[in-house]
């Protein structure tokens, strides 16, 4: 379902990566690795069509990304390293703001649900920017609790998180899998995602 051809990416004169190429079909995990710098960031933007590859494609359902267009976003959940939540904004307004850019419809209950699985229920209304780190996080995260895109990229998810919250994150993901959507990932925290075939791709080697 998710195919890329020989990626390579410049930076300046200094070539991070070349001849990138992977597959991942339903129900499958790919482990992106690597030091710091060696653009680990950089390929998952490539795969959400972000940052263009000096050279190579990338291929979701068998067409390229860039000619499909808004049919490939529609099936795309991107988190970043980044939490990209508003910190005036509550986690509850934050969640409805990324329901409503995703163009999917949140209901209520469904939005309270989400953040009381993530460990913030008594902080739905409260500002984000009195939140810890950890917490933040997990408003960013509480977007994939009734995710059902097919395609999870994920920069970091499990960053700032303590061992309870690795642990649900980790259920969340195997979920998403088992119902045949795919994911990729990187993370510097060793964690075992059950998946139908777990791929392992590390760059700057």
């Amino acid at each position: 379902m998710l195919k890329t051809l020989n990626l390579e990416c410049l930076r300046g004169e200094h070539r991070l990566f070349h001849g990138v190429g992977f597959a991942l079909d339903a129900g499958e995990l790919l482990y992106l690795q690597g030091k710091n710098g060696a653009g680990k960031t950089t390929l998952l933007r490539m795969l959400c069509g972000l940052t263009p590859p000096a050279t190579g494609e990338i291929h979701w359902r068998g067409e390229n990304i860039h000619q499909l267009g808004g049919e490939f976003y529609a099936e795309l959940c991107y988190l970043g390293h980044q939490n990209a939540i508003k910190e005036d904004f509550t986690p509850l307004e934050n969640l409805h703001a990324s329901a409503r850019l995703a163009g999917e419809t949140l209901d209520e209950d469904a939005a309270l649900e989400a953040l009381e699985q993530v460990g913030l229920a008594g902080r739905e209304d409260l500002a984000c920017r009195y939140l810890s780190q950890g917490q933040k996080r997990r408003v960013a995260l509480a977007r994939l609790v009734h995710e059902r895109r097919a395609l999870w990229i994920l920069d970091e998810p499990f960053v700032a998180l303590d061992a309870q919250a690795v642990s649900w994150l980790v259920s969340l993901i195997s979920a998403h899998l088992q119902r045949g959507g795919l994911a990729a990932l990187t993370t510097h925290q060793p964690v075992d995602i059950p998946a139908a075939q777990v791929r392992e791709l590390r760059l700057g080697e």
